[in-house]
């Protein structure tokens, strides 16, 4: 194609050269005519050689639009697939389609019941806005205080859920479309029968059925995003593959789904699908920057764990900044996106200090001043090793101080988060705040069996494997970076996005390790890095001497031996939910009290009580904030050896009316130092000769509290003011 331009040059610039002597030509002869040839010979190489480009350019359009087909068809079966699996599980554990109103919220234990209870109050407030204001001057959580529950409770899923239920309804009754179909259920218990309802009319069926979807979403998002890691569809399959097969390390939303990660931890996928490609390609838009800033408000604003999640990001990616794996100019995008995202969470939540206190916003703060300051760094006369070491000790020392510091003045320096409880961990530091935590099944360490179901399913020796060639490469490229001029070292240290992932796999495998529930992070993230066992750029030279599929085809049989084996284990639960003893606790309290009497209780209980009767309560399972704490902590003191008067004053000045008494919890020891004996013998030695004043209690409450209810389980004890004490002696 360049010989014909050429060529048009030189009929244009140099023209037949004819001799001075000759006669003036005839008319209507046209001096140009032989240069007509080569130009129509210049216009048809052209045409062609648009033509051939044209078609080169549709068929690969045509290639990668038959490909993104490919891989959104895939998305879409395999997210199908986990939203029938994840409903699957859910009905046959506690057959919710035939549990009645009250039953489903009872099956929301713990938290996941305060939660809900939030929803329910926003869908039955005459209009949205009056629930919503409801929510934000809630007087019942924490009696008598009046508190904002959305921004105390991270209640942005409700409220959405709680607008989209009203809307739904709305438009379908408008209609006079039937959104669920009722039906009487026959059953064991008082009353021997129940209505129960299904479909998507029905509150309860609404709220878990918007999760699930959500959740079967996230799997089509996770098959795209390691598909894209990859650089292969079958390598989006093999992660599909690997979460099924360790689905039950992997996530915990089919069992309990009203729980803040349902909600978060589709947003993480996504997020960091994008920062990956952000990370890979070298021309990034301001739409991907945006789509990273969004996608951490998303992550942020359900669940207030998730700023330790993006701070373990920032740590990895402040060290590939230092070694050199990111250009300063996209690090600094990244910060920036980053900073904004923390501003508008801030904003979104009523100016909750908890965003502005944690290490995630310290550490962005010393990112940036490092950043900005980093010409002057590079000044210092010391070997880059050192200047490494230099700019790591400072970015972790500065974080530390800068959290302390921002704690203390914004006042919250007494909030637990998970931070606390890791450090409580590691520095095997203990008090009652932090055993309450710790002494729960969900935050201990990691079970030995976790990492044997791992290697069962062969994906830990797979993403073992796939690390350690990571890790040796980038040790390759960074020892021949030291050697090389700093220019040449962009062409070096390529492939960033697999050293952030294997760096995030060291971070979630340490906070797996000592809480048990982030496994949650850990093994969606293991099934991603498997994905890279069909990466070219990782194992090209083992692809080019066998046949690339069948290794992987291999691989994948031998994985689905246990797997399969792990999913039948998963169907053949059968359960069906019941509980009578509180069922009959709920009935009395809703029938036989005043709607203002108040409450106090274990904190799953009250969540419970406050759910289903609507009555007051004085504490809860959302057991972070410091004054919570101490209310909680004045609650349970009626299970340590404390007097029985200093305790039900205690409760006076709580303005209790009616303390939920469980016999269980007088007695239960689910590890050593784990009684609530044990914890308090621990917090409150002075009592510890005296005898347990909860089997005081059980043996003759009197004369400060009298039982005006008793069941198996439960027994509600009024608490006796001074007037009723008098009558007594």
């Amino acid at each position: 194609m360049v010989k014909h331009k050429k060529k048009c040059g030189e009929a244009r610039l140099e023209p037949p050269r004819t001799p001075r002597t000759r006669a003036r030509e005839p008319e209507g002869e046209d001096p140009g005519v032989d240069e007509a040839p080569g130009s129509l010979d210049c216009l048809a190489g052209l045409l062609a050689w648009v033509l051939a480009w044209l078609w080169e350019k549709a068929r690969t359009l045509q290639l990668f639009w038959t490909r993104l087909d490919a891989t959104l068809g895939l998305a879409a079966f395999v997210g199908i697939l986990h939203w029938i699996h994840l409903t699957t599980l859910f009905e046959t554990d506690c057959h919710f389609s035939h549990l009645s109103t009250l039953e489903r919220e009872m099956s929301f234990r713990n938290e996941m019941g305060l939660y809900y209870s939030y929803f329910k109050t926003l869908i039955e407030a005459p209009s949205f806005l009056e629930g919503l204001w409801m929510i934000m001057n809630d007087r019942l959580t924490e009696y008598p205080l009046v508190i904002n529950t959305v921004k105390r409770f991270h209640l942005y899923p409700e409220v959405v859920l709680a607008f989209w239920y009203r809307t739904f309804t709305g438009i379908m009754n408008l209609f006079e479309v039937e959104t669920k179909t009722c039906w009487n259920v026959t059953r064991v218990g008082f009353p021997s029968e129940v209505e129960s309802c299904e479909g998507f009319g029905d509150p309860a069926y609404f709220y878990v059925g918007v999760i699930f979807i959500l959740n079967g979403l996230m799997m089509g998002l996770l098959f795209i995003y390691a598909a894209y890691l990859s650089e292969s569809q079958l390598g989006g399959l093999i992660t599909v593959l690997c979460y099924f097969f360790n689905h039950g390390e992997a996530t915990r939303v089919m069992w309990a789904p009203p729980l803040r990660e349902s909600f978060a931890c589709p947003f993480l996928v996504l997020q960091m699908y994008i920062l990956t490609m952000i990370l890979r390609s070298s021309n990034n838009y301001g739409k991907h920057y945006i789509a990273l800033c969004l996608a951490n408000v998303a992550f942020m604003l359900p669940w207030e764990f998730a700023q330790f999640i993006l701070f373990t990001q920032m740590a990895s990616l402040f060290t590939m900044y230092v070694v050199g794996y990111i250009e300063p100019r996209k690090f600094q995008k990244i910060v920036y996106m980053n900073m904004v995202s923390v501003v508008l969470c801030c904003i979104l939540m009523f100016g909750n200090p908890v965003y502005l206190s944690s290490y995630y916003s310290s550490s962005l703060l010393m990112t940036w001043v490092i950043i900005l300051k980093r010409n002057k760094i590079h000044r210092f006369r010391v070997s880059e090793l050192n200047l490494w070491l230099i700019q790591g000790c400072a970015w972790w020392l500065g974080t530390i101080n800068l959290k302390l510091l921002t704690s203390k003045i914004l006042g919250v320096s007494d909030h637990i988060c998970l931070s606390d409880i890791i450090a409580a961990r590691i520095l095997r530091y203990a008090d009652f705040d932090t055993l309450i935590y710790t002494c729960a099944p969900e935050s201990y360490f990691m079970e030995q069996v976790t990492p044997l179901r791992y290697t069962k399913t062969l994906l830990l020796p797979v993403v073992m494997v796939i690390t350690c060639f990571i890790f040796k490469k980038t040790i390759h490229d960074v020892l021949r970076a030291l050697s090389t001029n700093t220019y040449l070292r962009k062409k070096l240290l390529e492939h960033g996005e697999l050293v952030f992932h294997a760096l995030q796999l060291l971070a979630f495998a340490a906070l797996a390790i000592l809480i048990l529930r982030l496994k949650l992070f850990l093994t969606p993230h293991i099934c991603v890095m498997a994905s890279l066992i069909c990466s070219r750029p990782l194992f090209g030279w083992l692809f080019n001497r066998v046949h690339f599929e069948n290794v992987i085809f291999g691989i994948a049989i031998m994985m689905s031996i246990q797997g399969c084996a792990n999913l039948q284990n998963q169907w053949r639960i059968r359960g069906e939910f019941i509980n009578l003893p509180q069922e009959e606790l709920l009935h009395w309290i809703k029938y036989n009290t005043r709607p203002d009497a108040v409450f106090a209780g274990i904190m799953p209980t009250m969540a419970s009580i406050k759910l289903s009767t609507l009555h007051p309560i004085v504490n809860h399972p959302h057991y972070e904030d410091a004054d919570l704490r101490a209310r909680t902590k004045i609650v349970y003191s009626v299970y340590s050896r404390k007097s029985a008067k200093e305790v039900r004053d205690k409760l006076i000045e709580l303005l209790v009316n009616y303390y939920v008494l469980e016999e269980a919890w007088c007695f239960v020891r689910t590890k050593p130092g784990c009684s609530m004996l044990e914890i308090w013998d621990m917090e409150d030695p002075s009592n510890s000769a005296n005898p347990s004043l909860c089997r005081t209690l059980l043996q003759d409450e009197r004369p400060y509290f009298t039982t005006v209810f008793q069941n198996a389980v439960y027994r509600v004890l009024k608490v006796n003011r001074e007037a009723d004490h008098i009558r007594f002696v």
